[in-house]
């Protein structure tokens, strides 16, 4: 059975955007870039929510000379995503699948079935799956800035046991948090 992974690049108060939508205090550096990339390449499946798959549909067609961005949009072209959304019409990506409504029971049949693992992006999509009780680990990368609030990384009211297993502080002041759930 493969693992569902959330990560999610945060302020320090919890926001992966501030209360105006803007996440450019979040743009990661070389060695946070190299991290994150690393952290995706084991990703067979991205399940996406509307708004993080149309920031992420960039990777499709970008063709940076920078080696840790060709790298990442190397590693985005080579997964497959499934993106939840009731108002996209259409997908703009190569391997990308729609779906209408999250559903657990068909998240938790691909989880048995994969043989890689898979990750939730979007904190909203995230939320109805740690509700679920179907993420098995949590990566937090959080920035040294306080935003005072916006689109929170982890969901309100629901309570989720984790277990730290590593952390890692990096040059530039992002530190890294990696939570195991308690419930798998």
């Amino acid at each position: 059975m493969a693992k569902l992974i959330y990560a999610a690049i945060a302020s320090l108060d919890g926001y992966v955007a501030d209360a105006q939508g803007n996440w450019d205090w979040c743009f990661p550096d070389e060695e946070v870039h190299a991290f994150v990339n690393e952290l995706e390449r084991p990703i067979g499946t991205h399940l996406l929510g509307r708004r993080m798959y149309e920031v992420l549909s960039a990777w499709e067609t970008m063709d940076d000379p920078e080696p840790l961005m060709r790298d990442y949009a190397e590693i985005w072209r080579s997964s497959d995503k499934v993106v939840y959304s009731r108002s996209l019409e259409t997908v703009t990506t190569a391997r990308t699948r729609l779906e209408r409504e999250f559903d657990p029971g068909a998240v938790a049949e691909l989880k048995a079935a994969a043989s890689a693992e898979l990750s939730v992006g979007g904190p909203h999509l995230a939320a109805q799956a740690i509700a679920a009780g179907l993420v098995d680990e949590c990566h937090l990368l959080l920035s040294p800035v306080v935003v005072g609030g916006g689109n929170a990384a982890l969901p309100a009211g629901v309570r989720w046991d984790l277990e730290l297993v590593d952390e890692r502080r990096f040059g530039n002041g992002v530190v890294h948090l990696h939570y195991v759930s308690r419930s798998g």
